[in-house]
């Protein structure tokens, strides 16, 4: 979203962050490629490249419509990347030249040891299994195989 939103002037941010929030929350991925064809009508005139940094990864935004929907909400976010990643940069900016090598390494390892003691679990864990073994999902629910009934 940032990469969109630098693209953008910021008179039209908001109505662009409304718009990508009209995707990547949609309730199943049929109605998430409407938002989508629907943002590129909207702005692919005025801000082309914008779109086209949007268009260019649109399997990849889509593509947690094919896991569990409990597990949408961590799939969405890079926060648990970035919140780790802050407490280590936060003590080595400040040790930078005090250590060598091994020592900034093993200093690193010993803070993400200690900052994973505050994650979260992951919602739906349970599902976790049948990710792995291959189960397939649509729009966050398991997919059957069953024939579709056509009402009589």
């Amino acid at each position: 979203m940032v990469n969109i939103m630098n693209c953008m002037p910021k008179s039209m941010q908001p109505k662009v962050k409304s718009a990508l929030h009209e995707i990547w929350q949609a309730p199943t991925k049929d109605e998430a490629n409407k938002a989508f064809d629907l943002f590129e009508e909207m702005f692919e005139d005025k801000y082309p490249k914008a779109v086209n940094n949007l268009r260019k990864d649109r399997e990849e935004l889509m593509a947690f419509y094919d896991f569990p929907a409990r597990h949408w909400q961590s799939l969405r976010t890079t926060n648990p990347i970035e919140s780790t990643f802050a407490t280590i940069r936060h003590r080595t900016k400040r040790a930078k030249g005090c250590l060598t090598g091994k020592g900034m390494l093993h200093m690193m390892f010993k803070l993400a040891e200690c900052a994973q003691k505050n994650w979260r679990r992951l919602q739906g864990f349970g599902f976790l299994a049948q990710v792995i073994t291959g189960v397939r999902f649509v729009d966050g629910v398991e997919a059957t195989n069953e024939p579709k009934r056509k009402a009589a």
